[in-house]
This record gives structure tokens, sequence and C-alpha cells, in this order.
């Protein structure tokens, strides 16, 4: 049997967008001689579709949209393979959530089967617990099992979505939920597991997604076909690299990573060359990701063009190579906004930069600016010492220049701050966190270096020697140097691993080996930049904890962590 996987690139809430890609997606599957063909998870919506699903109007037509490309796809070749779409159905009963999150099982111009996702994940990103309403244990459904199981050319197919798959007490040694709805189709005796999947990224995510579904697959001793949707959809990026898996657990096939694309997996006569080549490095990923990301925001937000401020430090350089690998050089714009305290140096290498890079620049000094506001707040200043409230002007200044010129040109600002910086407040609010996306707001400081180094050595060598090299600097004051605020980088960003990623307090970081003033001045900035982080643009999620969706701390309250 030939399986066909729609690895898809939805946008959230485009359901005649989606379908159409969706009918697309099957001509090529079809030509390629598929026996079955799958979607992603929510294929029909996009994922995730949020509150959305709040509104029985979207999720009438998400329904509707799965009867008529049932009907369209049987118009388009009669008698073809069948399609498993991934989508919603209300909830017909008063009891419970009004929404099943669901594979439709698309033949002979109809929907002949549905099968409802059982284990609805509340961790991290996920709130399906908060629309939809699991899968109950048993249900009787036109003479077919409760499990999701399916018959098709003789073979006995389990229907699985997502999280369906991720509870294996033997692959974990512990279970998650109540339920195995794996173990509940294994009782059928299947020939072959589906997975309809829309699985977000974190660093190094496919290797673990590899050896859990071949896990699984070597445990039951069947064939495993996952279906994962591709793409960037607000801080979210989806990875693609569907994959099937031999009955011994073996990888059989794997689409390609961070592109849409269509893969037939032979189940019957796997080839070597259906696995697709891959580049798991950390930068490398990293690198994917941003483009993807930035990319599918800026488009999908309705955007054809950026622009973001470039102080010739690493931070802006990368973004804006980021910026120009995703758009294209010709629509991104550098603005350079030189103050009295701005090295030529930096200036110097903000113009290499975007030289290198292609794209245009303008130059904006604030000097004249800074004068104004000086004279404005003499009186109300007077006899007070200079300190950070200066410095928090002229970047406020900026942040509404750059504001100004995204306004007037409607292209999107992206902000240059990374994660290090984020997690400690060592960033204006209002000023340089102005703008409408955090292109490395998931990259550490040391990450960003590194990224740096990756790209000059694998895209192009565009970023200055000199910005690598140089000691950071915000250039708000005379020979301003980030070590002078803030611990060196190095150390700054093991602790905050620690603390951010893998929940450790402050005893545990200490007891690692970290001097206890410092991981105690660390914790209490992260702490007092919480309001600023709420206010942040978002950003794209790289690690297993990023300041996005995921991040659900308190405001005002008292951490004893």
């Amino acid at each position: 049997m030939k399986i066909g996987v729609l690895q898809l690139n939805p946008i959230v809430g485009d359901i005649d967008g989606n379908c159409a890609a969706i009918r697309q997606g099957m001509a090529e599957a079809r030509a390629m001689g598929a026996d079955l063909c799958l979607t992603p998870e929510l294929a029909v919506t996009g994922y995730p579709p949020r509150d959305l699903l709040l509104y029985d109007r979207f999720v009438r037509r998400a329904r509707e949209a799965a009867d008529a490309l049932a009907r369209n796809l049987e118009t388009d070749a009669p008698g073809g393979p069948p399609l498993l779409l991934g989508g919603v159905e209300p909830n017909p009963c008063n009891l419970g959530k009004p929404v099943f999150n669901c594979a439709f099982w698309c033949e002979g111009g109809a929907v002949r089967r549905v099968f409802r996702k059982t284990l609805l994940p509340t961790y991290d990103v996920f709130d399906e617990a908060r629309y939809f309403e699991p899968a109950p244990a048993q249900r009787p459904d036109d003479g077919e099992p409760g499990a999701n199981i399916m018959t098709h050319r003789g073979r006995t197919i389990a229907v699985t979505i997502c999280e369906d798959a991720w509870n294996d007490k033997d692959y974990w040694e512990t279970r998650a939920y109540p339920r195995d709805p794996l173990e509940e189709a294994a009782a059928h005796g299947p020939d072959l597991i589906v997975n309809l999947s829309a699985s977000p990224l974190f660093l190094g995510k496919q290797r673990l997604r590899e050896d859990m579904l071949g896990a699984v697959a070597r445990k039951y001793r069947v064939p495993l076909v996952y279906a994962n949707q591709t793409g960037g959809n607000d801080d979210l990026i989806f990875d693609g690299r569907s994959c099937a898996f031999g009955p011994d657990g073996r990888l059989a096939g794997r689409a390609p990573g961070f592109a849409p694309a269509v893969a037939v997996f032979d189940l019957d006569a796997p080839r070597p060359d259906a696995i697709a080549p891959d580049d798991f490095g950390r930068e490398a990923e990293t690198w994917c990701a941003l483009v993807m990301g930035t990319r599918d925001y800026v488009r999908k937000s309705g955007f054809s063009s950026a622009l973001l401020g470039l102080s010739g430090g690493i931070d802006s350089a990368v973004t804006a190579a980021v910026a120009v690998e995703a758009l294209g050089a010709e629509n991104v714009i550098g603005v350079l906004m030189p103050s009295p305290y701005s090295s030529r140096g930096s200036v110097d290498d903000s113009l290499a930069l975007a030289a290198n890079l292609g794209i245009d620049t303008l130059t904006l000094p604030i000097a004249p600016i800074m004068d104004a506001f000086a004279k404005t707040l003499a009186t109300p200043f007077a006899g007070l010492p200079e300190d950070t409230t200066e410095e928090n002007i002229q970047s406020r200044i900026r942040g509404n220049l750059l504001m100004a010129l995204s306004n007037k040109r409607g292209a999107m600002l992206l902000t240059t701050g990374n994660k290090s910086e984020l997690a400690v407040g060592y960033c204006t609010i209002y000023g340089d966190m102005s703008g409408g996306f955090a292109v490395i707001s998931d990259v550490d400081k040391s990450g960003v270096f590194a990224l740096a180094r990756w790209h000059n050595a694998h895209i192009r060598p565009a970023i200055p020697e000199a910005t690598i090299t140089k000691p950071p600097s915000a250039e708000l004051r005379p020979d301003q140097k980030d070590q002078d605020s803030l611990p060196p980088y190095d150390v700054l960003d093991a602790i905050l691993a620690l603390h951010i990623e893998r929940h450790r307090s402050a005893r545990q970081i200490v007891e690692a080996g970290f001097d206890p003033a410092t991981v105690d001045r660390v914790l209490r900035l992260v702490r007092s930049a919480e309001f600023k982080r709420r206010q942040a643009a978002p950003g794209i999620k790289l690690t297993p904890r990023s300041f996005g969706t995921g991040w659900r701390m308190p405001l005002a309250c008292r951490r004893d962590i």
C-alpha cells in the first residue's frame, strides 16, 4: 500500500484557501500512485485555531468544508484514493465541550467515517481541553468498533491524531493520560497505524519524534505513517518532516523539513531515497525555523516588506540576515539612528552589513531629538542626576522613528532583542521592544553569536567580523558595555536555561555550581522584567520553553522559586 502524505502549510482561519491546497495536494498524490492520503491535524482550519473555535459559525463552516471537499475530490478523480482529512465537527451532545478534533474519512464523494481525537494536551503551548471534547471510550458508529479503526484494501488501519500517539508507557516509562488510544486500537489487530499531526518544533524534537514513533511501530509490529504540518503560525513553527516506519521500527521515509511537500511512502517496497536528507544541527535548525517563521508571520499577516534598526551589533545583524533570507533583500530596509554615543565602527559595520546583504538603508541621526527632549524635561529633571532615564529616552526615540516608518511605508517592524535580554529586562519597553515581530526572542545571546558564525560559514559571509568579535554594547552612554550591567553571557545564559527551560530553582542552580549572589541577581532581574515580557511582540518558539504562549507567569506576585 502506498500512503500519500500532504505536508501542508495552512493559514489559520483560511478555510477556502486551505481546502484548495489540500485539493491540489491530492492531485499530486494521485499522480504518484497513492492508495490512501493523509493531511495533518486540523488541516481545514489550520493549527492552532485557538479562540476561533469559540464561534459557532466558524466551526460550522469548517465542517461543511469537509463535506464539500469530499465531493470535489470525487469530481476531480472518480474512484480516487480516500483521504483522511483533519478538521473539526460540532459536538451534537449538550454535555462537554462543543467541538471535536477529528479526522474525516473522505471517499466516494462523501465523509464516510469520523474519527475523534482522544488525548487533548494542556501543557506548554497547548490548550486543547479549552475547546475540544475527547473521543468517548466506547461509541457505536455504523457498526464499527469503538476504537478508531477502519478497513481499507484488506488492511485494518488505526487512526490517531497527534497526541494520541504520545502516551506509550513503555517508551516514556510513565503515562500522562489514563487512556492509551494505541492500546485500544491494538486490541483490533491493526495492520497499519496512521497519525495526523500538528506538532510544533523545538530544537532537537525530530530526533525525539522518530525515536518515539519508531518505538511504537516496533512495539505493535506494524508500519506507522506520521503526517505533520509545516509552516509558521504566530509564535509556533511546524517543521514538517512527515515520516514512515516499518514494523521493525526503522525509518522508512521522511518528507523534507520546513517546506510544504507531498510524499508517497510505499509500505510494501520502501526505497532508500524516500528518506529526505536533513540537518539536525542546532544552528541549521534554528536558521530554518527563523527564516520560515519570519516569512510566514509577515506574509500571513498581510505584509510584504519589513524594516529594522541597524545598530552595528550582533542581534540586529542576525535579524537582518534572517529577514533577507525570508523576504528578499528588496523587501527589507535597515535604519541607522546614530546618537552622540554611537561609535564610528558601529555605523561602518551597519553599512557594511547592509551592503553585503544588498538592502537599502536610511540614516536618521537622533541627536537633535535628544536635545529637544532634554530642553522639554530640563525643568522637571532639574537637580536630578542622569541615569537610565536618559538612556531609555534614546531607545524610545528610535522606537518612535521606526514605528513611524512602519506606519508610513506599510512595512512590518522587526524587533532585534534576544532571549537573554528579554529574560532579564535588558531592553526598553516602548523603545527597542517596539515592533510587530521579535525574530530572535527565543535565541539566547550565546546562540546569536553561534548563529552569526554559522551563517557566515554556510549561507554567505555577510556579517562583518568586527560585529561578531567586539564586546556587545547598547551604546547609550560613553564606553558602555553589556557586561557592566550583566554577568558574562556564557554564565548568564547557562543560569537562564536552567531556570526557564528546566524549571530549576535558585537553590538547585547554586547546587549546580553557580555563584549564589549571581544566581540571586539574575533571578531577581527575571522576576522584575515580567511586565515587559507581557507587552513584548510575538516571537518564534525554538526552545522547550519560550516567552510566548507557553509562558504564563503571574505579574503581581511574590515568587519563591
